[in-house]
């Protein structure tokens, strides 16, 4: 088990799939804008295209930002290309890995990455160590197997689980495998639980911010860190 110690950088103001609350999320302009709003740190997510490219996904499917009914997996790099991510009347394109890790690596922020797709694990990790990334990064992911396989091949990098439920039985396990962060939805923990984990070792970084409200309560219940749409707004209450 590590001794809980708190990041060099403070609290980690993670620009949610950049600046998604206003922006299309994960493209360029959306993480621009992030960093742009004094976030210290961009969320992301992999997946891979059809012809095995790493590019920066959330959903199961294209429909929701792009109206295409398809998926990551069932398209090309060159399909994914000709569709637009949309928000507000903002439109921009689906970014591939490393044109973002090209634009960003350099900045003095902190990056958590989201293992989303199968079998992405060993060159997500590839690209990190090009890009220096190691002592910067956090990779994370809902699916534990994903994280096991991340571990096992790249043991350098810090780790750790997207989960709604936290039990006593998934704490042992995350201790067990040397996984460093435990990343609760914000409104299913307490104070009570961020101290207990700080004490286990972990860090805690919070995510599901949906409004104004959620940001305070997991800000002042002592989370290292959060995923947050608007990181302005969480940069000016950290500031008050």
């Amino acid at each position: 088990m590590s001794t809980y110690k708190k990041y060099e950088k403070g609290f980690i103001n993670y620009a949610h799939r950049g600046a998604s609350e206003y922006l299309p999320e994960n493209t360029l302009l959306s993480f621009y804008t992030g960093v742009y709003m004094k976030a210290n740190g961009i969320e992301t997510d992999i997946r891979r295209t059809k012809d095995g490219v790493l590019v920066l996904f959330h959903d199961n499917t294209l429909e929701r930002v792009t109206g295409d009914p398809r998926s990551v997996e069932e398209c090309t790099l060159a399909e994914l290309m000709e569709l637009d991510v949309k928000k507000d009347g903002y439109t921009d394109k689906i970014v591939v890995f490393e044109d973002f890790l090209a634009k960003f690596a350099f900045r003095d922020i902190l990056f958590a990455i989201e293992l989303k797709g199968e079998g992405v694990e060993e060159e997500t990790a590839d690209l990190l160590r090009k890009y220096n990334l190691v002592n910067k990064t956090v990779v994370t992911s809902f699916q534990f197997d994903y994280l096991k396989k991340f571990h096992a091949y790249a043991p350098e990098f810090e780790f750790g689980l997207l989960t709604k439920e936290v039990t006593p039985e998934l704490e042992a396990e995350l201790l067990a495998l040397g996984a460093t962060e435990i990343c609760p939805r914000a409104t299913l923990m307490s104070a009570e639980d961020v101290e207990r984990w700080h004490k286990m070792g972990f860090r805690v970084r919070a995510w599901g911010v949906k409004d104004e409200e959620i940001m305070k309560f997991a800000y002042d219940a002592g989370v290292d860190g959060m995923t947050c749409n608007f990181p302005d707004k969480l940069y000016e209450y950290m500031n008050k």
